[in-house]
């Protein structure tokens, strides 16, 4: 694994409202109209409002493209400084679920459950920087994808249809953290109070759910979120949409994202709907060996101590790995899996008594997110070995009285029926 491997969102003001934006929001001349689009009257009916500045569309595109790197720059220089993902010792189930989840976004995220203080936290942020990059309508405050009407918000798709040309830019993928305090409104959307004060309309202003699409949705201690918010997660994992319905306002968007968990058992177990939403789940527990303890208090007190001679420090392993990534994401439509060993993943499915097939797919897609990450183009018994334990161990029905742990029972049963 440890070859294999090799060896927050910071935010910017922009816009004459000064609003919080996440450091890759596009530029100012377009971000500061992106909320006013989504409209209502107050007697009248759905409309959108357009903008009466005449642009180019490809001056546009190059103001966007130059503003967007002198502010990633900027970003990245002030932002909080981020322990590097190749610098975190141990914990490979972990890593290799957050990177099979980078590479197919599809697998559906990971839930990891472990003691406190093994770095669960750290590990999920520490995957920004590995982020690779996509492309997205500027100006949009859904990232919606200029080539997949499923991922487009309305007006978007509304210009596509009608022919016309929208700006687009690539950035990397938005990590939002969703705390646990957030209220309802906040992580679906609302109504922009302020637009309706000024200008007597009524407009939706986009939640954490709207950011989080085409992205990573991070909740940390997810086994403490409330209840209502659990409800509105399990609505858009379901679907892939966000719906809300505010004072007259009736919205919907797109709010596909991986769906990132992090969690003690000890203070609680995760609702069955919940956890079944999470493609993977990972188990952490406590490093033992005393070598590696040292060495993991030792890297930590480099980092403490110079953040970013400690991430300079690391920057080839980095590199190396965001090229992996980038590589396996590319390759992975051309990589296959026999039928024969299909047939055998669902039969360990059927014998375990998984409810559903969500199991199936989801340990299809996994061995070949890692047989893509390796630089091959077909799954070998190797490969869904590997995977097969963390994509089915949360989805058997929990026995009282069974002391051994779940992950086992699907190496067992993996090793009867493949052997």
């Amino acid at each position: 694994m440890a070859a294999l491997l090799g060896s927050s969102s910071s935010l910017a003001f922009s816009g004459s409202r000064s609003r919080l934006l996440p450091a890759s929001s596009p530029a100012p001349s377009l971000a500061s109209g992106a909320f006013s689009r989504f409209s209502v009257g107050i007697a009248g009916g759905v409309g959108f409002r357009r903008r009466t500045r005449a642009l180019r569309v490809s001056n546009v595109a190059t103001e966007i493209g130059s503003a967007e790197a002198a502010q990633s720059l900027a970003a990245e220089e002030s932002q909080r400084p981020v322990f590097p993902f190749s610098a975190i010792v141990g914990q490979d189930e972990m890593k290799l679920c957050l990177l099979l989840n980078v590479i197919d976004p599809k697998i559906g995220g990971v839930m990891i459950m472990g003691d406190r203080g093994t770095g669960k936290s750290t590990t999920v942020r520490s995957l920004v920087d590995l982020l690779p990059e996509i492309r997205v309508v500027a100006g949009d405050p859904f990232n919606s994808d200029p080539e997949d009407p499923e991922s487009m918000g309305v007006e978007v798709r509304e210009k596509v249809v009608k022919g016309e040309k929208v700006p687009v830019l690539s950035t990397k993928i938005t990590m939002v953290d969703l705390p646990l305090g957030a209220t309802e409104d906040r992580v679906c959307g609302t109504i922009d109070i302020e637009k309706a004060l000024t200008d007597g309309v009524k407009a939706f202003e986009p939640g954490l759910l709207a950011k989080a699409n085409r992205g990573i949705l991070y909740v940390d201690e997810v086994n403490l979120l409330d209840d209502h918010l659990v409800d509105v997660l399990l609505d858009s994992a379901a679907s892939g949409w966000n719906t809300v319905e505010r004072e007259g306002i009736s919205i919907s968007h797109p709010a596909r994202f991986i769906l990132i968990g992090s969690g003690n058992p000890e203070e609680g177990e995760l609702r069955p709907q919940l956890l079944d939403r999470f493609g993977m789940h990972a188990q952490v527990g406590t490093v033992k060996d005393a070598e590696l303890r040292v060495k993991i208090v030792e890297e930590r007190g480099r980092f403490d101590r110079d953040p970013k001679e400690f991430r300079e420090s690391y920057r080839a392993e980095q590199e190396k790995l965001q090229q992996q990534i980038a590589s396996a994401r590319s390759s992975l439509g051309s990589v296959q899996i026999d039928h024969d060993l299909r047939v055998k993943i669902s039969k360990v499915c059927a014998e375990l008594n998984v409810d559903g097939l969500r199991g199936d797919i989801v340990t299809n897609r996994a061995a070949k997110a890692l047989a893509a990450l390796k630089g091959r183009d077909k799954v070998t018994t190797d490969d869904i070995a590997t995977v097969i334990p963390n994509c089915l161990r949360h989805r058997l029905r929990k026995d009282p009285l069974e002391s051994i742990d779940s992950g086992l029972l699907v190496i067992e049963k993996f090793y009867e029926v493949f052997s």
